[in-house]
């Protein structure tokens, strides 16, 4: 779980004792139902996180400690039923369940699409550093209103625009 209250997922509490379970619904959907009518009933609006330092501190006839572990449970409850809808989605369906577990991931992708494309890949950066590398030799011309050229490899000789000058 996440310290910040607001990026919990909460139980709602919606109010009315669970008397008639509703037709078409999962035992899954029964247990959360229970489990936000047993937090209406206790009244209990807000609570600390399972297993925080402030849960730690409550005493344990406090109705937030046993909604925190309520609710904890029914995440539990959650991300295991999850687990198992995956797992028998990856044995009876593998092409569904890659497209289900890549789905973040390819959305992500797309919105980097243009970005990444427009990147240089690594071949590309090796082969522009080896022809860096392997230049061909170019003429030395001096240009008219830039300083004499150092001609490399002969000292003291240099290349004036217009005349070659031997110091």
């Amino acid at each position: 779980m996440t310290s910040n209250p607001q990026d919990r997922p909460r139980l709602a509490g919606r109010g009315r004792p669970l008397r008639v379970v509703p037709n078409d619904v999962t035992p899954g959907d029964v247990t959360a139902l229970r489990a936000e009518t047993q937090v209406a009933a206790l009244g209990v609006t807000t609570w600390p996180p399972y297993g925080s330092a402030e849960w730690l501190t409550l005493s344990p006839d406090d109705p937030r400690c046993y909604v925190a572990t309520l609710e904890a449970a029914e995440l539990h409850r959650r991300a295991e039923a999850e687990r198992q809808r995956l797992d028998w989605l990856m044995e009876h369906d593998p092409e569904a369940w890659w497209r289900e577990i890549t789905a973040d991931a390819n959305a992500h992708a797309a919105t980097l699409g243009r970005s990444l494309a427009a990147r240089r890949t690594a071949e590309e950066i090796r082969a522009a550093a080896a022809r860096s590398q392997n230049r061909p030799p170019h003429q030395l011309r001096a240009t008219p209103g830039w300083p004499p050229i150092a001609i490399p490899g002969q000292p003291g000789r240099y290349l004036v625009y217009g005349q070659e000058n031997t110091a």
